[in-house]
């Protein structure tokens, strides 16, 4: 039985090689890896470990086995003491991280002279980051997880707020951790269908298969006895990234290693690519292109920045130049040249910390003085100053600098180049445009998706969506509904209201399946004032995503406004039971409440809102408009000077302050 399942083995292969070799691609064709099939299954790290304990042993030390895990004091690399407190000065909250009884905490605060007026203490569940940078901190309530205002910078020893919480961007405690972000610091977890950031399961760290692929059918061989020489073969049940095509190997690492505006093509999501396929059939990534401004880059730019460095580009042309002959799909090629990849320099089961200088050197020395490539220059700065620097390559062409996105935060520029001039002048950044680093010719459909995703997650700018309405004009590849999702996508973020009810009404929406359109298409409506027509589309929405809490509250919001109470409070009583720190379906429960004369209940729950957000003005409004229903009027006024210090461009409150003053 043994004999004829490897012999199958063995007709599959050649049948695919045949197959492959009717094409002109220079490239290894990698469908024939057996771990692509929709069938395999991914088997965590402990399975792996079990036969390549020795890799395991150093893995789970570097950055990526560090990613993310439990938070504690053995997985945290912070510093804990009295002094370590953050303030934000635009929404007036201290920050102080605690460690008690080994379990992290971080306490919000606020104080009115010496009196605390606030006060919050949220327990840490996860911390994500290696520690090599930052150790950031993630809360979980129910499976859904959140961003916790604080993030420990470890190579200045110091806490602060967390990139993109700075400068009136502070969101607490309320930052959704969805699937792009933890698809990239963990392995592949289990999210709940329906939902945005609620998670079945949550594994501890990258793993073997983020880079290898899913592994039951390799485990599965391998105890059956059937074992592959890969001296001299390649084992199709596993993808080994060293042995793929240049191309292939560089998508496995800039799966991750090219943050930026991440675009999914139709029908996939953030975990459908396995290593060995092409990344751009699944997700393309933007980034802006300024003229005069080549030095500026992202922390996870890696990717992007090794291929704008010469050294790629000429040891890429100089493969595919060189590459007569094809990968074979039952041998290893015995082509000479090597273009420069990520695997030159790092070997992904060794820590960097743990790296000798020699090993990144080295991968420059085999250009850089061999005889093979005599034409190439060696290094001409004098001895003295190389000296100075250990005489390590990358010290100067590669030099640390910040970060566009990270503060207190510095890396080595991956753009391999030749030092500027300490006086060289820096020009003026004009933007130029989005530019696929993984896909030399996106879909024009494509591009317009990228604008729009810019637009919305990183610069508000009208331009972007010109541009986008640009590139949606011509024609693409999207399907009619992608497209039409996009459209109605663009007309909300113009706020064209009007332009997205009539798209919608012509294309006959109902049969769209994405919450977020049809969420849009009922907030066009509400905009419109038309609520009947907008909680059909509420409705809608939650039907299709019934775990996105903010489209269940506006559901309900429009239901008790439309004299509603039943649905409204079926809509607030599972919102609270998913997540009873939602401060908006707290206060909203509590004017239900109200409506009913049940003061005390209602009290209660604007409460417990206002203890999780004291700057929520509409569970402020809703108190101080009860405390004036029981006749404590004083209280009632003290509210309402509250309120209008967070918003004094709110004159209906004014207003009712000055009636309530007139009545005491």
């Amino acid at each position: 039985m043994n004999k004829l399942i490897t012999l199958l083995l063995a007709l599959l292969v050649l049948l695919v090689e045949i197959n492959c070799s009717s094409n002109g691609d220079t490239n290894q064709n990698t469908s024939v890896y057996l771990n692509h099939a929709d069938s395999v299954q991914y088997v965590g790290m402990n399975t792996c470990k079990g036969c390549h304990s020795n890799i395991h042993e150093t893995f789970i030390h570097t950055g990526m086995g560090q990613s993310f895990g439990m938070a504690n004091e053995q997985k945290t690399a912070a510093k804990f003491n009295s002094h370590a407190i953050v303030y934000d000065k635009y929404l007036d909250f201290y920050y102080q991280p605690i460690l008690k009884n080994k379990e992290i905490f971080i306490l919000e605060y606020r104080l009115a002279g010496k009196d605390t007026v606030h006060k919050r203490l949220e327990k840490v569940n996860y911390i994500i980051g290696s520690g090599m940078h930052t150790n950031s901190h993630l809360s979980q309530t129910n499976g859904y997880i959140f961003q916790m205002p604080l993030t420990f910078y470890t190579q200045k020893g110091q806490w602060d707020l967390p990139p993109g919480f700075e400068n009136k961007h502070n969101s607490r405690f309320s930052r959704t951790i969805e699937l792009e972000c933890m698809s990239c610091h963990n392995a592949y977890p289990n999210i709940m269908p329906g939902s945005k950031n609620k998670f079945v399961s949550i594994p501890q760290g990258i793993d073997c298969e983020r880079c290898h692929g899913p592994g039951s059918i390799h485990v599965r061989e391998k105890q059956l006895g059937h074992l592959v020489d890969t001296a001299t073969m390649i084992d199709y049940t596993i993808v080994n990234p060293k042995k793929l095509p240049y191309d292939l190997q560089v998508d496995v690492c800039q799966r991750c290693h090219l943050q930026g505006d991440a675009v999914l093509a139709e029908g996939k999501s953030f975990f459908d690519f396995k290593p060995g396929q092409k990344l751009s059939d699944y997700i393309n990534v933007f980034l802006p292109r300024y003229k005069g401004d080549q030095q500026s880059f992202i922390m996870a730019s890696h990717a992007d920045r090794l291929k704008q460095s010469k050294c790629f580009v000429e040891s890429t042309r100089l493969k595919i130049n060189t590459d007569t002959k094809k990968y074979s799909n039952s041998k290893l090629s015995n082509n000479n040249v090597s273009s420069l990849t990520c695997i030159s320099c790092h070997n992904p089961h060794v820590s960097i910390k743990n790296t000798a200088n020699t090993q990144f050197n080295n991968a420059c020395k085999s250009c850089h003085g061999n005889q093979k490539y005599a034409s190439l220059p060696l290094c001409s700065e004098k001895l003295s100053i190389r000296k100075i620097n250990e005489d390590n390559c990358w010290s100067c062409h590669m030099p640390k600098s910040g970060t566009e996105d990270i503060p207190h935060v510095t890396v080595h520029d991956h753009r391999i180049q030749i030092p500027l001039k300490q006086n060289a002048v820096k020009q003026i950044k004009e933007f130029i445009g989005l530019a696929a680093i993984n896909n030399p010719n996106p879909n024009v459909h494509t591009i317009a998706e990228g604008y729009l995703n810019y637009f919305e997650k990183f610069k508000n700018n009208k331009s972007y969506l010109d541009s986008a309405s640009f590139y949606f004009a011509k024609k693409g590849n999207y399907s009619e509904r992608h497209l039409f999702n996009n459209l109605i996508r663009l007309a909300f973020l113009k706020q064209d209201f009007k332009a997205l009810v009539q798209l919608a009404e012509k294309n006959q929406v109902t049969y769209s399946k994405d919450p977020w359109t049809l969420y849009r298409i009922g907030e066009a409506y509400s905009n419109l004032g038309d609520r009947a027509k907008a909680i059909i589309f509420y409705r809608l929405a939650c039907q299709a995503g019934p775990y996105y809490l903010e489209f269940q509250n506006k559901l309900g919001s429009t239901a008790l406004q439309m004299g509603n109470q039943t649905e409204a409070k079926k809509c607030f009583e599972f919102i609270i039971q998913e997540n009873p720190k939602f401060a908006p379906a707290l206060s909203n429960m509590g004017y239900i409440y109200a409506l009913n004369s049940n003061f005390n209940k209602a009290m209660e729950l604007y409460n417990q809102a206002i203890a999780l957000d004291p700057d929520y003005e509409q569970a402020l409004i809703n108190k101080s408009a009860l405390l004036v229903n029981m006749n404590k009027k004083t209280e009632a006024i003290v509210l309402m000077k509250r309120i209008i210090k967070n918003n004094p461009n709110n004159e209906l409150i004014k207003q009712a302050m000055k009636e309530v003053a007139q009545h005491k």
